[in-house]
């Protein structure tokens, strides 16, 4: 067969232009695509919608069928954040911070930010809870040559005891601990974000005062815990590194 088909166009030459073509309808697919979450855009300073988008502009929805028969779940999610947050910015121009004006730990300001997540339990490959209460798990235990941290007091950053370890919650699919119980009024506080003292038998939190232990989110169960209250505990205790006091909000130089 002869590469050439007309006197102007070749084998070659069709290929080339299809690459080109190929390439372009990509890149406008992939740029759909990534806009699935974050847009409409806005003005960072008044709030005014900057682009509304289009066909061109955003991907049409998709659905998920969730396993264990959780339901679908869909993407772009329709609607606008609340932009209405307790707190107001420190200047007028874009980048500015924002000062809280009530409790940042609760209101989720900063660092202390949430999502709404799925309000029911992170699960395992066969649809079980991964993260319970080492009390109700038959099969779980504590290694010989760890430290077992059952009754050991919780202090806080300005050294003051919030309670202590009444329990250890365990990842049955990670094998690892994610959280200490304090007490036994449900308050779960992150294992990774905890220092263990072995030598004064005590465990150090210093992303929070001791007092402030008091007010971190609970679940509504006593041996589970929602992908909803995770994020709400994970924030309340990652915004303490910054708003626990305030000498942790001014600048070291």
């Amino acid at each position: 067969m002869h590469p050439t088909l007309t006197p102007g166009l070749d084998v070659a030459l069709l290929v080339f232009w299809a690459f080109v073509l190929f390439f372009v309808v990509l890149v406008f697919y992939l740029r759909r695509e990534d806009r699935r979450e974050g847009y409409p855009l806005e003005d960072e300073v008044s709030g005014r919608i900057e682009s509304f988008g289009g066909a061109m502009h955003t991907a049409s929805t998709k659905s998920f069928l969730l396993p264990f028969g959780h339901g679908v779940v869909t993407a772009p999610t329709k609607g606008r954040e609340p932009v209405d947050i307790a707190a107001r910015r420190t200047d007028r121009f874009a980048g500015a911070p924002y000062a809280p004006t009530g409790d940042p730990l609760v209101d989720g300001i900063g660092p202390a930010a949430w999502v709404e997540r799925a309000r029911r339990p992170d699960l395992d490959m066969e649809g079980h809870p991964r993260i319970v209460p080492i009390s109700t798990a038959a099969d779980f235990w504590v290694a010989a040559k760890d430290s077992d941290l059952h009754g050991w007091p919780v202090v806080g950053a300005d050294g003051v005891v919030a309670g202590t370890v009444s329990d250890l919650w365990i990842d049955r699919a990670d094998r690892l601990v994610r959280y200490i119980q304090i007490g036994t009024d449900g308050v779960l506080a992150p294992m990774m974000m905890a220092r263990v003292d072995r030598r004064r038998r005590r465990v150090v939190i210093d992303a929070l005062n001791g007092a402030q232990f008091a007010g971190v989110p609970r679940p509504a169960a006593l041996d589970r815990i929602t992908l909803y209250e995770e994020e709400r505990v994970a924030a309340y205790f990652g915004g303490g590194y910054l708003y626990a006091n305030a000498a942790r909000q001014e600048p070291y130089l």
